[in-house]
């Protein structure tokens, strides 16, 4: 049966959602401190990006994973559930004038929904296992989806990056 034209007026605004894991994050790193700030920004302590594994958890079929191999980027949005607060306004590490940012306007892990996302090195699919490096997750990451990142719409390289823009850049990265 077709879907009414208005149907987006007659369903309820959810309160509350339920989401389930469709993976797991396999992960080198076992502690905070020392883990990626972000995919694709090393910790000042490492040489190269590490790998990792997302491991599809029995739930899910692995035909879904079908065709993900011929990406060379994915994004993976994750819930980083070992997060029990956040702030509504925060003082970035790399922010020079400590003044404090909505969070919103910053990728601080600590959100009013604790997900993160990153943009992965897709570096092969294996089975149940999509095989990764960059990751700036802890091992054990519940992972909420995967989507193929595409150049033509999800990269633009002109955008302004906000209060971003203003810090200095040391190394090839804001400092």
């Amino acid at each position: 049966m077709p879907r009414p034209k208005d149907y987006v007026d007659s369903v309820a605004f959810p309160t509350e959602l339920t989401l389930r894991p469709m993976a797991v994050a396999r992960s080198p790193y076992r502690q905070r401190h020392g883990t990626p700030r972000q995919a694709a920004v090393l910790d000042p302590a490492e040489t190269e990006p590490k790998d990792g594994i997302i491991e599809l958890l029995p739930h899910i079929p692995t035909p879904a994973l079908k065709d993900l191999d011929g990406f060379d980027y994915i994004w993976v949005i994750a819930l980083l559930h070992l997060n029990e607060s956040w702030k509504p306004v925060l003082a970035p590490p790399r922010d020079p004038d400590r003044s404090g940012r909505g969070v919103l306007a910053t990728r601080a892990p600590h959100r009013p929904n604790f997900l993160g996302l990153s943009a992965l090195k897709l570096l092969r699919v294996d089975g149940r296992n999509v095989h990764v490096r960059g990751l700036d997750l802890l091992d054990g990451t519940p992972i909420l989806d995967i989507k193929p990142y595409v150049p033509y719409c999800d990269a633009f390289p002109d955008a302004s990056a906000g209060w971003v823009d203003g810090i200095p850049v040391v190394g090839g990265r804001p400092g």
